[in-house]
């Protein structure tokens, strides 16, 4: 035992180090960092009814769809900002509390994972990828869909927008690296708008475009994304080829 114990650890470290699969085969990137509205899960309608209710709680300009899911993605004081242009900063906190009222509980608009995003996430898991989460969301609201769609344990750790910068500031994303250990160069970012991409670029990584999302593909190609993702369960099988092609 004082022979194994020590041999098992030194392995135990080298394949955390090097991020082997099981079976020998080395991953694409170590770090695989998801976006979360629009791209995990199908939120934007609740999103849109959440604003636009607010908004009119606080007799603020009425707001319209395209409005609002032109700033899925950024932290909830820049959305409002972009939203109601020389908006009174003393109505910020009001909007946040009101947005927070309708989205966590009083609007019933139906959200649900894209479909494929379980299974392809517990299958990059287990195929030693680690899994992180970079969100617009606040902490509250960050853990209040981890309870609900009980997908915490996939991922290794996560930021939110009320812990650090906005995006598209590249911050968020150099915290993760720091506290992963990951080098950029190792890491991909995948969103569904410009925000993510442009987040993930000034960070030095590479970015996947989700198609399906809040913003269309042909604002995202600007980025030169490494893929452009139409369906959750092609971005496994794209790894998996590269992967094999490495």
């Amino acid at each position: 035992m004082v022979i194994i114990w020590p041999l098992l650890a030194y392995y135990q470290r080298f394949q955390r180090l090097f991020h082997f699969k099981s079976v020998g085969t080395q991953t694409l990137y170590k770090l695989l960092i998801f976006d979360w509205d629009g791209t995990i899960i199908d939120s934007a309608a609740r999103i849109i009814s959440s604003m636009q209710q607010a908004a009119r709680d606080l007799d603020q300009p009425e707001l319209t769809d395209d409005a609002v899911r032109n700033i899925i993605g950024l932290g909830l004081p820049e959305a409002i900002r972009v939203l109601i242009p020389g908006v009174d900063e003393a109505v910020i906190p009001d909007m946040r509390e009101r947005y927070g009222y309708y989205y966590l509980g009083a609007d019933t608009t139906p959200t649900a994972l894209f479909e494929g995003v379980e299974s392809t996430l517990t299958n990059l898991k287990d195929k030693g990828y680690r899994l992180a989460v970079a969100t617009g969301k606040s902490r509250r609201g960050m853990q209040r869909v981890f309870d609900e769609t009980g997908l915490e344990h996939l991922f290794e750790l996560s930021r939110c927008a009320d812990e650090t910068t906005s995006k598209p500031d590249p911050h968020m994303l150099y915290e993760i690296l720091e506290q992963s250990g990951v080098d950029a160069k190792d890491a991909v970012m995948i969103g569904d708008t410009e925000f993510d991409l442009e987040m993930g670029v000034r960070a030095g990584m590479d970015t996947i475009a989700v198609s399906y999302g809040a913003h269309h593909i042909d604002r995202l190609k600007q980025f030169n994304p490494i893929l452009e993702m139409h369906a959750f369960p092609e971005l496994e099988n794209w790894l998996t080829d590269k992967s094999m092609n490495s």
